[in-house]
């Protein structure tokens, strides 16, 4: 099987498996990550196969869609992997490597993606954590799991470990002080800095509009 009928064929893949996943986690998130990490493998050049396949499946392995388990996911994701016909076992490591340390909350534990392409891969999926999108993933993600808009009583965290960061019930205001204004500081490659940079600019506004909205200034 040649390698771009193993892309097509994970990409269907994926869309059924994400077709019942909540808004923030579809199918068109994956889409989104999946077409960012080629424009950035391409300036970087590196191995477009392995960032694709990675890119496709990496949210196929999140705990939030496999019961609350890590091992559950990393599973399902290998066996789909083992179970394909044209692709070498370097390439299955590199791709489960990648996604098995793509995670903001792994950074709370020292875990960081050491291969060019997993940089890659992380880069793109934090690049739709901002920007327009990003804000509307985070009101997403947050009302399907009825968390607040905003509680101004509530205090910003910062977290020591992954499980921390994990059992959080943070409203969606908070979530972007604990996690989306971090991410453009934590890109890798230079492509994705030079994106980073509105994106995040686009959300400091945007919450500069909220909080003068909330005080009753705008």
């Amino acid at each position: 099987m040649n390698k771009q009928k193993i892309v097509n064929e994970t990409a269907e893949f994926a869309r059924n498996f994400l077709e019942k996943a909540e808004g923030s986690h579809d199918w068109w998130h994956t889409f989104r990550v999946w077409e960012m990490a080629k424009r950035i493998g391409k300036e970087e050049q590196v191995d477009q196969f392995v960032i694709e396949m990675a890119a496709l499946l990496h949210d196929l392995a999140d705990y939030k869609l496999n019961d609350g388990s890590d091992e559950k996911g990393m599973k399902f994701v290998k066996d789909y992997l083992n179970n394909l016909v044209g692709i070498s076992l370097k390439e299955i490591e590199h791709i489960v490597e990648i996604i098995d340390n793509l995670s903001f909350r792994k950074t709370f534990d020292g875990k960081r993606v050491q291969i060019l392409e997993g940089q890659v891969v992380q880069d793109a999926d934090r690049l739709d954590a901002l920007g327009a999108i990003g804000i509307a993933r985070v009101f997403d993600y947050g009302g399907a799991r009825g968390r607040k808009i905003y509680n101004p009583a509530e205090k910003i965290s910062k977290y020591k470990s992954s499980k921390k960061y994990r059992q959080s019930e943070t409203s969606a205001v908070n979530h972007f002080h604990e996690k989306i204004l971090l991410l453009k500081e934590l890109m890798n490659t230079e492509t994705a800095k030079k994106i980073a940079k509105h994106r995040h600019k686009f959300i400091e506004d945007y919450l500069k509009e909220f909080s003068a909205e909330w005080e009753g200034n705008s």
